[in-house]
């Protein structure tokens, strides 16, 4: 049989003191496996199964007890596998990382072994460590987050499209007229272009407070699209609300309780404007994921069916029945669980034809946001995924809807929905550049057994070199036997810092050669799994956690994380992010999956003088504004790329926008640089009437304190502090 079809043509198994060794032409051939039953006399007592190998404790059909209930007490089955180091290829680097799932069309990785973006998802591509060079040239240094703005239009493209076509398949008779929720990024570049592309399908605004709202009046032009307005809302809120009213515009105040009612009716006649008004009612239907308690009975928003009931009563009593004109629901945001949304669907559209038979004149039904984005391109009901498509969300959405009106005898009403992190989340990019790594098993001393140290360095240094695939699990148990007693030992002051110092370090080479014994076995011993995660080095990024990445700290929310080049090389380190925050939460050691979170992450080694660089892709929604100035890490650099045919790259970088400068993050926290700067001057000033500081050296250490005020909050590499 050919070793094509036999990878294990081969089979060693530890009999005594002795290898038997079986020929292939002996072994029989089974099409999908084979088993070879070893019956080996076993005295009563504990079996030492780390010396059997290819035994793995805990899976069915290996474990002791699985046998033991079976009164199998004199054999034991292995099934023989030999690590098999896989071809390294682009295709093996895309697989690795899942970017073909996750990306959505949107990433790749190229021949050159660099991510590349596919703003468009056509033709025309941009190579991020070009973009990366060019950013360098203007001045920009890390981290930096990088905008593709032909993305975030063809997102809003695409989501317009999906509903289009599906009310068109549908024969739905109505229009689909989305908003896009400021609060997801209320950046002025991003909204500017989301309103933009928008504009041929009338793409509206939704403002969740009166930042929101007075941002959205004024960059609002277009009389058939929609600003919504969610939130709780005061009088002056109320009143710029009806200010859009009078020039013009489609601004429905939505109430988020009863009592905003009366007060909008009361505003609405001081104003002398009709209102158009919105209701969100609080559904039955829960939502699920990690923003499930934003939906069900017991929301924040919305209000009850009796509280319902009283406001259609109220509008008519006040003769303004016809001023109620749309309903809607919120079930949660990043929805994973496409049997979530048609069931809330479902029962909001009840609500609307209900209202509808009333004698309200309604004309939207607003299905608020929840369309997930699959942050781990597994496409299952997971947190950070979701099972359903864009396309097939869409679908869904018109036809319960008009299968619920059609039933009722209601008219269609125009669809409304507010899908912020769909729009947003693919288009942004932050990127880091890691400085620095701890690695366990670097040797930073000669590791050599001295007349001086203990017996235990000569023995771990003794099982390191007769270490090999056969006595790997037992080679690690008596290393981790010699790693406690040096411990114990040393707590004892028994052992110095050099000895103990040489025993870890071999004792970390000897588990990073077993679990690189164990690579590409199909069953890998928990232990031997639990081993690599704690190999796992940490790889130092300058970045902050809590600014950058506030979801992940807080929620556990997963982001595809991943070398942004050298991805031609095989990534032969696992390890986890560490920030440069004075914090033990600003980390990433959570990392996505196909089938669960990974513990780690592959990751390259580090080459002395040269950059390497980490991409956290996804990053539109939320993390722009969320960000806190957690030991008063700013924002971050960023640089706004377009796709031009006439430049000869294809691209360019339209905009960059600086950073929070040291003396900007200060000045939020009520500390004057003016002040600061002064103060310093008199304390240098009585240093050089001390005779402490010569006046040169003063005025010089004087200007570098005068110079790191305006300079970035982030660490930088390249001798310049005050550039960015």
């Amino acid at each position: 049989m050919s070793d094509a079809r036999w990878p294990v043509s081969r089979g060693k198994i530890r009999l005594g003191a002795g290898i038997a060794v079986l020929p292939a032409k002996n072994c029989l051939s089974i099409k999908l496996f084979f088993l070879i039953v070893l019956v080996i006399p076993l005295p009563t007592g504990r079996t030492r199964m780390g010396k059997l190998p290819g035994f793995r404790k805990g899976r069915a059909g290996h474990d002791a007890k699985y046998f033991a209930k079976r009164r199998l007490h004199w054999g034991r089955a292995f099934l023989l596998s030999a690590p098999m180091k896989q071809p390294w290829d682009i295709p093996a680097a895309i697989s690795l990382y899942n970017i073909d799932r996750w990306g959505s069309g949107y990433f790749t990785i190229n021949d050159r072994g660099n991510i590349q973006v596919n703003p468009t998802r056509a033709a025309a591509s941009i190579d991020l460590m070009e973009v990366i060079d060019e950013a360098k040239q203007r001045g920009l240094t890390f981290p930096i987050v990088l905008r593709f703005q032909d993305l975030l239009r063809d997102r809003v493209e695409t989501i317009n499209k999906a509903f289009a076509t599906a009310m068109q398949e549908a024969n739905y008779r109505n229009d689909y007229r989305g908003v896009f929720p400021i609060k997801v990024n209320q950046l002025r570049e991003v909204v500017e272009e989301i309103v933009d592309a928008g504009a041929p399908y009338h793409f509206g605004i939704e403002a969740g407070s009166k930042p929101e709202l007075i941002a959205a009046l004024a960059i609002h032009r277009d009389p058939e699209s929609l600003i919504i307005c969610n939130g709780y809302k005061d009088k002056l809120f109320i009143e710029n609300a009806l200010l859009g009213r009078k020039l013009g515009k489609k601004v429905i105040l939505v109430v988020e309780k009863i009592e905003e009612l009366a007060e909008i009716l009361r505003v609405s006649r001081e104003v002398g404007v009709e209102p158009m008004i919105g209701i969100r009612v609080r559904l039955s239907a829960k939502g699920s994921g990690k923003w499930a308690t934003s939906g069900g009975e017991n929301a924040k928003f919305g209000v009850s069916t009796a509280e319902l009931v009283a406001a259609s009563e109220l509008l008519k009593a006040e003769g303004l029945a016809h001023t109620l004109k749309l309903v809607h629901f919120h079930v949660g945001s990043q929805v994973p669980d496409i049997g979530t949304i048609k069931r809330a669907v479902r029962e909001a559209a009840r609500f609307y034809a209900k209202l509808s038979k009333l004698g309200h004149e309604l004309g939207y039904l607003d299905v608020g946001g929840g369309l997930g984005v699959d942050y781990d391109g597994s496409r299952t009901a997971f947190d950070s995924s979701t099972n359903y498509s864009l396309h097939e969300y869409a679908r869904d959405i018109v036809w319960n809807i008009m299968e619920i009106c059609d039933s009722e005898k209601v008219a269609h009403p125009a669809i409304v929905s507010e899908s912020g992190r769909a729009i947003v989340a693919h288009h942004s990019i932050l990127v880091v550049e890691a400085f620095g790594a701890i690695e366990k098993d670097k040797a930073p001393m000669q590791l050599e057994s001295k007349e001086e140290d203990p017996k235990q360095v000569a023995e771990i240094l003794e099982l390191q070199r007769n270490l090999t695939q056969q006595n790997r699990m037992e080679s690690l148990h008596d290393a981790q036997q010699l790693k406690e007693q040096a411990q114990s030992m040393f707590d004892l002051g028994l052992l110095g810092l050099e000895g103990k110092a040489k025993i870890e370090t071999v004792y970390w080479q000897i588990a990073k050669k077993v679990v690189d014994f164990c690579a590409g076995m199909k069953y890998i011993p928990d232990e031997v799994k639990e081993l690599e995660v704690s190999l796992g080095d940490q790889y130092v990024c300058n970045f902050s956690v809590f600014q950058s990445l506030l979801d992940h700290w807080a929620l556990g929310q997963l982001f595809p994380v991943m070398p942004i080049h050298r991805l031609g090389e095989y990534p032969e380190r696992q390890g986890t992010l560490v920030d440069i925050t004075c914090d033990s939460d600003g980390k990433v050691s959570k990392f996505i999956d196909l089938q669960d979170v990974k513990d780690t992450l592959s990751l390259h080694k580090l080459k002395p003088g040269e950059h390497y660089y980490l991409g956290f892709f996804l990053m539109g929604a939320y993390q722009d504004i969320m960000g806190d100035l957690h030991n008063l890490f700013g924002r971050v650099n960023e640089a706004h790329v377009f796709l031009d045919e006439d430049e000869e790259s294809g691209w360019y970088i339209e905009e960059t926008i600086e950073g929070s400068t040291i003396g900007e993050v200060l000045s939020m926290t009520q500390w004057d640089q003016n002040e600061l700067a002064r103060h310093m001057k008199s304390q240098v000033d009585a240093a050089i009437k001390g005779d402490r500081l010569k006046p040169n050296e003063a005025m010089k250490l004087l200007a570098n304190y005068e110079r790191a005020l305006k300079g970035y909050t982030y660490l930088q590499f390249n001798g310049n502090g005050a550039g960015k």
